[in-house]
């Protein structure tokens, strides 16, 4: 290597080294307050490093710090996060911060680490989250996201790091929670790593308390390289520590409220698990399939009932199974029209004859369009579909309006159970109750549309 490129690779690892190790920041999400510039970072060509400008001084400025945010905007991301962990397996806290400002210190194992603090800490506090300046500011679309989804302030990781740390004491001093993860990175085991020193130091000067938080649960809900996935998620707040306490203090309090705070899975049904392991297979999708035909020739009782029963058990088939229930039920309508157009007629229970001349008189006004009524009549699809044989609708035009009135239906269907699914996951060893109760209502709405039609 030539004598000039040597001498510029020492001072860029010099530079390096001295900039690093002091902070341990790195999280998934961080913003600032909505009028902070940050510029570009910019790649000096040949030499593959990148100098990123979160501050309106240029390249290599101080970021400016997030001192006065929005209650409200703490208000709503609190809300946001905390509605989106409950829709993933649910999020629960242990413990409070102290009522004035303190410096929270966490283990960090996954990008939803950040999600779970701003859903679990209070947002009076206005959480300041630090988030790495070289990774969360480098692009636009990040420092968007960043700033929008979190509130927060970007720390270098590459000189002056310590300085940027420090511009949150004044927000500390106004009762703010300024949140780092000491361990600079997440960690892929599981375990607590070594804590740098930037938290302690940032307390210290302040004069606030270190309180120690332990995460649970969000390495399964967003593993590191891996996909989300549902899991429960715990917080535990643990007492605050002097504003003289050592890395090594932060450390083991953190490793320790983590070893107490298992993300244990919500108990559950034996009913629920039963239903859950034939909705995932293959015999679940061919239930729907069968289920969703007969009922559109002769059986009375809806899939939709099916997709309630097994959409809450297993959230994660949903789609599939509203899918074979559709494909069930327009093959059955195709057939149930093309038996009636040869003159045979199926039992059809639960039935009446208001409801067989209410859907002949849209028949004869709209054709294959009038079965956009039956999702939201109560009359059954398998009136429509043996009405449609005997008035000799065309199969195609029939095949192309069920699809789009039933595939409407069932799919919206499906979907909300699902979503209910995941909402009462820690309830899931009520599901034998949910059941019951989702009976009990099917049978006295069908009853009610019956009877109104009687």
């Amino acid at each position: 290597m030539p004598r000039r490129l040597r001498r510029r690779a020492a001072v860029a690892g010099h530079r390096r080294g001295r900039g690093r190790g002091g902070t341990g920041v790195a999280l998934a999400f961080a913003a600032g307050p909505s009028g902070e510039r940050c510029e570009r970072g910019a790649r000096r060509r040949g030499r593959g490093r990148r100098t990123v400008s979160v501050g309106p001084g240029g390249p290599g400025a101080a970021p400016t710090a997030a001192l006065s945010p929005s209650r409200l905007g703490a208000v709503l991301r609190r809300a946001l996060w905390w509605l989106v962990l409950t829709v993933t397996g649910g999020v629960r806290r242990h413990g409070q911060l102290p009522p004035r400002g303190c410096v929270v210190v966490a283990n960090h194992s996954s990008h939803a680490d950040t999600a779970a603090l701003l859903a679990a800490l209070d947002a009076r506090h206005r959480p300041a989250i630090g988030a790495a300046a070289d990774y969360w500011f480098a692009s636009p679309w990040r420092r968007c996201v960043c700033r929008v989804l979190a509130a927060g302030f970007p720390v270098r990781r590459t000189g002056g790091g310590m300085d940027d740390l420090l511009s949150m004491a004044d927000g500390l001093r106004a009762g703010r929670a300024v949140v780092l993860f000491p361990e600079g990175t997440r960690g892929a085991d599981g375990a607590v790593g070594a804590f740098h020193r930037g938290a302690l130091v940032l307390a210290e000067r302040a004069g606030v308390p270190v309180v120690p938080v332990a995460i649970a649960g969000t390495d399964r809900l967003l593993p590191k390289h891996g996909r989300l996935r549902s899991s429960p998620v715990r917080v535990r707040i643990g007492e605050p520590l002097p504003p003289t306490a050592t890395p090594e203090d932060a450390r083991a309090a953190v490793a320790a409220l983590h070893a107490r705070t298992p993300a244990e899975p919500p108990r559950d049904s034996p009913v629920r698990r039963r239903v859950a392991s034939v909705a995932a297979s293959r015999l679940g999708l061919l239930l729907a399939f069968v289920w969703a035909c007969a009922e559109a020739l002769s059986w009375p009782l809806m899939p939709e009932l099916l997709l309630g029963v097994a959409c809450v058990a297993v959230p994660r088939a949903a789609l599939r199974l509203s899918f074979a229930a559709l494909a069930g039920s327009l093959a059955g309508g195709l057939l149930a029209l093309q038996l009636a157009n040869t003159g045979l007629q199926l039992p059809a229970p639960l039935t009446t004859d208001r409801m067989r001349a209410q859907v002949r008189q849209e028949l004869a006004a709209e054709s294959a369009s009038a079965v956009r009524h039956q999702p939201w009549n109560g009359i059954p699809f398998k009136v429509y579909a043996a009405e449609a044989g005997r008035a000799d609708v065309p199969a195609a035009d029939w095949f192309v309006e069920s699809a789009r009135a039933r595939g409407g239906r069932t799919l919206t269907v499906g979907a909300a159970f699902a979503v209910l699914g995941l909402l009462l996951c820690r309830f899931r060893r009520h599901y034998g109750a949910y059941v019951a109760l989702l009976g009990a209502g099917f049978a006295a709405g069908l009853s009610l549309v019956v009877a109104g039609w009687n």
